[in-house]
């Protein structure tokens, strides 16, 4: 709904401050949907970050269990009641460990069901945890120095996104701003200077220029975006 609405309204600000017609919102309308699927993707980022949190904090205690002489069954199974008290029965983290002990208690081993998380997930930190889980559980290795090893390569790989993270966040806010100020000038000229733009508005050759103006606005957002849109493997 957030996501819908906030389509309308760009379109709604485009038609406004490029053609001033009420048939142009109509037609703006159906390319403006099209980012209902770059909203649904940056939702789907965030929760996957979320998650990925959730889940480097569950690999801690689940360090921790280990440490402490548990099993990597009961690990998982006291992981849960911690992960619970942490953040909650309905986080996402503790949905999936308290399906994993579910599983488990059927008679799935261990092993079987982080790489189902895993996968679920679609997590990079998780598959490769499963993976060297996998690989030290068949070997019969120390499990405990494998993932703890595991969990500080991860934290000192979650420092470095952190870092990069604060370094672009001020440029990120920076791109927001100049997104607006486009419109922000002509509502301002509006208001001082009432008619100004009208030939733009009113004819042909004005409509043309707007619409080119509207182009070049929206290329510089994609490539904006697509320069601050860094990957952290």
């Amino acid at each position: 709904m957030a996501g819908l609405c906030q389509a309308v309204f760009m379109a709604a600000a485009a038609a406004y401050g490029f053609y001033r017609s009420m048939a142009a919102f109509v037609i703006l309308l159906i390319p403006a949907m099209g980012y209902l699927r770059i909203y649904e993707q940056s939702w789907q980022k965030r929760r996957l970050l979320c998650l990925e949190q959730q889940f480097k904090e569950a690999i801690r205690i689940l360090a921790g269990s280990l440490h402490a002489g548990y099993s990597a069954e009961n690990a998982i199974v006291t992981g849960c009641g911690e992960l619970e008290m942490l953040y909650g029965p309905e986080e996402m983290i503790v949905r999936e460990f308290v399906y994993m002990r579910e599983q488990m208690a059927m008679n799935r081993s261990v092993e079987q069901v982080i790489q189902e998380f895993a996968q679920r997930s679609g997590l990079e930190d998780a598959e490769r945890f499963a993976h060297i889980f996998q690989i030290a559980k068949r070997s019969g290795g120390q499990l405990t120095p494998v993932i703890c090893h595991t969990v500080s390569i991860m934290e000192d790989k979650d420092q470095v996104k952190e870092e990069i993270r604060t370094m672009s966040a001020s440029v990120q806010f920076e791109q927001k701003v100049m997104m607006v100020i486009p419109f922000l000038m002509i509502f301002y000229i509006d208001a001082t200077s009432p008619g100004f733009f009208g030939v733009m508005y009113e004819t042909i050759f004005g409509r043309l220029i707007m619409t080119g103006c509207l182009a070049l606005y929206l290329l510089s957002c994609f490539l904006s975006k697509k320069i601050l849109d860094i990957r952290i493997g």
